[in-house]
């Protein structure tokens, strides 16, 4: 696969680290994958957008989803991640997944997290939506993530891993022939007008986590803006499955006009026996779906949107009540402080919710090794599409997927470089463009976007609001691109403009998709065309980018992804 040739405009790098892995991103995949590398004696560098803990990873309160708990199997796990994922989930993905997932975990524990347990001194699982077992291991009630953020944190610090924070990741840097030379990055706050560097290395792993900040509302933090997603797109890889946008059920309503990241209520939650209600304490799931309010998460959202339709309602309710204070302090200390910080006591009121964009279950396409189609390139965590999420994430497999994937992106890197000996390549990049052809976004397109997402693509999709977003996301392009073409004026080079850029790239993305799937499937719901068709859909959607910045848009042949392009490191 040959890169695009498109870049950001950006300053050319003045400034660079050699070293043999990069990883961007500091969530769960991109630490793993760090601390695997480094532990295989490979020199390795990560880079993050924000401090090291202030990725997604952070902010998963459910927990990790692994077959740890007496009478559970692997198999038992795969059956519940298809039948969430729709008819989209590759099979032999799955398979690896919850087979190798519970060693993933108990290394994990090995490594310094701590995870919540019984009286008995075991693993306190509990269960969440399209589970039919208690498998979810937890940690502080609701902030596992937190938890799993700090052990890893503190492996990488006391292990002397080399880190650069505060840096947004730009573009890939090939070779000549086409393969991985390393990234161009910006580092932010360093007081200095030119921040741009590089990391010249031969292999790169992009764990840049979801692109949420697409949208209006979301639990995705403000640094989730699509950057390895739209990264990979320009350096040629495939993307895929980024129609299915998984929005989470349940996000504490805090108005019609609010932006940016919301308070997530977590699915253990309801795991725990919370009801979803009307404003009339009905529960409008029970009859639904066997799993009534633990149904999975696309089925529970539709349910929550209809029965807002039929009460011409902004919100439904999640009623915890009868949990009683003590539970509420102990099982689930940050959701309560969260709902009480914006004046609700889920003790004695039920918790205003609504769906709100939460997972991407597409994302860069790789293969078991975590290889995209660009030689070099590793994807992992919520950035990747490995085919084990399908049309639909089942809850809590998304902390194992990075913690699997990452260790076998890690291996893979390790075994090309002892397959290499003292012949290993040093990465030579092909020289920087001198005139950047790719026009930059003003910071205000940012909330452009998110309102055209929002409105066009969000939960409810139909022919006639994708073809709209299309034509408005077309019209963002068209405007920027006259802009430099007829007086070489783009927006200033910076975080926003870069950002925007980005969430452009991505959107243009998710609306092309959507548009081609006819189809309702999974978390992608089209109005229009409300059936599920497994004949003519039950395949994938793979897009690259051209270097004309036009979209290059095919389907599988079958649910299973076709391997990726041999790879050499």
């Amino acid at each position: 696969m040959s890169s695009t040739g498109i870049r950001l405009h950006a300053p050319a790098p003045g400034w660079s680290i050699d070293a043999d892995v990069v990883v961007v991103g500091s969530g769960v995949a991109g630490l793993t994958a760090a601390l695997r590398c480094e532990a295989a004696g490979l020199k390795t560098v990560v880079v993050t957008k924000a401090r090291l803990d202030d990725g997604s990873t952070r902010w998963a309160q459910g927990g990790v989803a692994a077959a740890l708990g007496e009478g559970d199997t692997p198999e038992q796990h795969l059956d519940d991640t298809l039948v969430a994922g729709a008819g989209l989930c590759d099979e032999e993905a799955v398979r690896m997944l919850v087979t190798e997932g519970p060693d993933a975990v108990r290394r994990l524990i090995e490594t310094g997290a701590h995870f919540d347990e019984s009286s008995e001194g075991e693993l306190a699982l509990t269960r969440e939506g399209g589970h039919h077992r208690r498998r979810i291991a937890h940690a502080g009630g609701d902030a596992t993530g937190a938890e799993i953020s700090r052990a890893l944190v503190e492996a990488v610090r006391a292990r002397g891993v080399r880190t650069v924070e505060n840096a947004l990741v730009l573009d890939l840097l090939t070779d000549a022939d086409g393969r991985t030379a390393g990234v161009t990055l910006h580092v932010m706050g360093e007081g200095q007008h030119d921040g741009v560097g590089a990391v010249h290395a031969p292999a790169v792993v992009l764990a840049t986590g979801g692109m949420g900040q697409v949208f209006s509302a979301t639990t995705n933090p403000p640094v989730s803006t699509g950057d390895g997603v739209a990264l990979a797109l320009r350096a040629g890889a495939e993307v895929s499955d980024l129609e299915f946008v998984q929005f989470h059920p349940t996000v504490l309503f805090l108005g019609a006009d609010a932006e940016g990241q919301q308070p997530l209520v977590s699915e253990a939650v309801r795991g725990e026996g919370a009801h979803l209600v009307d404003a009339d304490g009905v529960r409008f799931m029970v009859g639904q779906h066997e799993l009534a309010e633990l149904a999975p998460r696309d089925i529970v959202a539709k349910g929550i949107l209809r029965r807002m339709q039929e009460r011409d309602a902004e919100h439904m309710f999640l009623d915890a009540r009868h949990f009683g204070a003590d539970m509420w302090e102990h099982r689930f200390p940050t959701i309560l402080a969260a709902c009480r910080a914006n004046g609700i006591d889920p003790v004695t009121t039920p918790i205003p919710i609504a769906p709100a964009a939460h997972h991407a279950s597409g994302g860069v396409r790789t293969d078991s090794q975590g290889r995209t189609t660009v030689p070099g390139l590793y994807a992992c965590g919520e950035v990747a599409c490995t085919g084990v999420h399908g049309a639909n994430r089942l809850a809590s497999n998304s902390l194992l997927e990075g913690l699997v994937y990452a260790e076998r992106i890690a291996e893979d890197i390790a075994a090309a470089r002892a397959a290499d000996g003292l012949h290993a390549r040093v990465p030579n990049p092909v020289p920087y463009p001198e005139t950047p052809e790719h026009p930059l976004l003003t910071p205000e397109a940012r909330f452009t976007i998110q309102r055209i997402m929002t409105d066009g693509a969000g939960v409810l999709r139909s022919a006639d609001s994708l073809a709209r977003a299309a034509d408005q996301l077309q019209q963002l392009r068209t405007e920027a691109r006259d802009a430099l073409t007829e007086n070489g004026k783009t927006a200033e080079p910076g975080v926003d403009t870069w950002e925007a850029t980005n969430l452009l790239c991505v959107a243009r993305v998710l609306v092309a998709a959507a548009q081609l799937r006819d189809e309702t499937r999974g978390c992608h719901w089209r109005e229009d065309e409300p059936d599920r068709d497994d004949t003519a859909w039950r395949r994938h959607i793979v897009v690259r980018l051209n270097p004309d910045r036009t979209l290059a848009v095919h389907t599988t042949d079958t649910a299973d992804f076709p391997p990726t392009r041999p790879q050499e490191q």
